[in-house]
Parts: C-alpha cells; sequence; structure tokens
C-alpha cells in the first residue's frame, strides 16, 4: 500500500476557493473594524501587542498543553513499532519529518495530530481507536491527522484566532469600562460612545467567529482529501470514521470529557455526542457528509 514519496497532491479546487474566500472576509471584517476603532478614539496597538504575546506563547506550547491536557505520553518505537512504520511510511509519503508519537489511555477511539511545523509534530491515538480500527482504518486516520501537519492547518487558525482573540479581549476591556465610568473626557459622552463600541466589537466577534469555524470546517475536508490522496484508500478512511462515529455515542460522558480539551484538534470531536454537527458553531463538519465525500474520491485510485 506504501507509494513513493508525494509532494504534491491533487487540491479540490471549490473547497481551496472557499477557503480563500473565508480567509480573505475575515481580513476584510477586521480591516473594517480597525478603521472604526481608529476612528472611535480607541488605542489598539498596545491591545495588539498584548494579545500577539498571549498568541504566541499559545503557538509555541501548543502541542505540550494539549498532550499534557489529554494525558497522552509520547512513546519510542520499541513500545510499538508496528505504529511506527505506519507513522513513517506516511511521513515519507508527505516529504516530512518523522513526527513524534503519543499514545493516550484512553476506551474513547481518537487521534489527532499538532505541532506549528513538520519539523515539530506529534500523532496521537487512543488505546480505543487501536483496538476498533482495522490497520487499514488506523493508517487512513493517521493519513488525515498527518494531512494537517503537512497543510499547516495550525499557522492557518493561529492566525485567524489571533483576529478574534482581540475582539474578545477589547470586548472584555469595554465591558469594565462601561462598568467603572466609561473611557471618554466627557463621562455622559463616553458612556454612550464605548456602549457603542462594544456593541459593533460583540457583532464583529460573532461575525468573526462564524468564519473561523467555517475555515475549520473546510480544514477538515482538506485533510479528508490530502489524506485520501496520500494513502490512495477513501474507502478505509471512511469507514474509519463511520465505525469513530458509532462508537462514541455508546462513550460514558465522563471518559468524553478526558478529551474535551482537544476537541477542535480530534478526528471527530467527543462534543458531537448526541448533537447534530450541522450548523455554524461546529469546528467540525458532519460526519455523513466527509464519509459521502470521501466516497466520491474512489474513482480516482
Amino acid at each position: 500500500m506504501d507509494s513513493n514519496p508525494v509532494t504534491k497532491f491533487h487540491k479540490d479546487k471549490s473547497l481551496i476557493l472557499r477557503m480563500y474566500f473565508t480567509i480573505f472576509m475575515l481580513g476584510v471584517l477586521y480591516g473594517i473594524f480597525s478603521l472604526f476603532l481608529l476612528a472611535s478614539g480607541v488605542p489598539i496597538t498596545f491591545i495588539v501587542l498584548i494579545v500577539g504575546v498571549m498568541m504566541l506563547f499559545q503557538y509555541y506550547t501548543s502541542d505540550k498543553l494539549v498532550l499534557k491536557s489529554t494525558g497522552a505520553k509520547i512513546i519510542n518505537e520499541n513500545s510499538d513499532p508496528a505504529l511506527f512504520n505506519i507513522v513513517r511510511n506516511l511521513a515519507n509519503n508527505y516529504s516530512m519529518p518523522m513526527p513524534k508519537v503519543a499514545v493516550i489511555e484512553s476506551n474513547v477511539p481518537n487521534a489527532f495530530a499538532t505541532g506549528r511545523n513538520p519539523d515539530n509534530s506529534v500523532v496521537a491515538i487512543t488505546t480505543g481507536i487501536r483496538e476498533r480500527l482495522t490497520e487499514l482504518e488506523l493508517r487512513a486516520v493517521i493519513g488525515h491527522e498527518l494531512a494537517h501537519v503537512a497543510n499547516q492547518d495550525m499557522k492557518v487558525l493561529a492566525i485567524a484566532n489571533f483576529l478574534t482573540t482581540i475582539t474578545s479581549f477589547l470586548m472584555t476591556m469595554f465591558f469594565w469600562n462601561m462598568m467603572f465610568g466609561g473611557m471618554g473626557r466627557n463621562r455622559n459622552n463616553g458612556s454612550s460612545g464605548i456602549m457603542i463600541v462594544y456593541l459593533v466589537t460583540i457583532i464583529v466577534y460573532f461575525i468573526g467567529q462564524l468564519l473561523v469555524l467555517s475555515l475549520t470546517r473546510h480544514r477538515e475536508y482538506g485533510a479528508d482529501h490530502t489524506g485520501a490522496e496520500i494513502t490512495g484508500d477513501p474507502e478505509s478512511l471512511a469507514s474509519a470514521l463511520e465505525k469513530i462515529s458509532g462508537s462514541l455515542a455508546r462513550i460514558p460522558d465522563q471518559d468524553l470529557r478526558k478529551l474535551q480539551t482537544a476537541n477542535a484538534f480530534l478526528i471527530i470531536p467527543s462534543a458531537l455526542k448526541g448533537e447534530g454537527s450541522m450548523n455554524l458553531f461546529s469546528t467540525h463538519p458532519p460526519v455523513e457528509e466527509r464519509v459521502k465525500r470521501l466516497r466520491n474520491l474512489k474513482h480516482r485510485f
């Protein structure tokens, strides 16, 4: 099943177009918002600096934080040579360095990858997914996760989340300003002015969040597509998604909560249990739609 190293993939042009359009709309939204803040006399430079430092810290430590929060343990090759062989072959297909491999002792069938670039990446799987999937299905799942790294999704989403984090910071600042006297030179005018700025900030935050969530769903489709291309086996990924989704419904809530801090990274978030994923506030697309798209790719291989 393993092929020679591949550095280029067939792109889903409509998906790429939608992703770029979403990024463009984020840029337009926050460009207009910045002009509005400047016109309102809000000193945003200091705020951007604070949020920038916070986001840089998160960007460079996110892999360690998510591993710690999920209880994932980095293992060596002697611990699981078969798993390392799968990861190594797929990493070679992506022409990327061998990522670190981590295992989570959990009955929840799931997997994720993290890392700001291919040189600093980790792929983690649960013991539950190992027990439920065939080798081909596990290979397809790992192919999907490494696609996130190869596509540098962490970097794209870090930039997008930087903008919404600024807005969240501003909302908190404006709220406390209103509580304790407003921003202004003239207390009454300042209070009414801060209220308008606060309401606009809430609206911008809401729209920005919807755009970022849309972008994360597009990135999941992109990782499905790239993973299927690199493994040449979209059917195994479709089958794996169905198995994982079906198993989550039978997992106790206390077990699911152990992985909730990594929901945005998981191949299928634990939060989907008992919830519909067909909504604007989901980080992942509906499993049924992902499976349908994957099975439509079969004719290419």
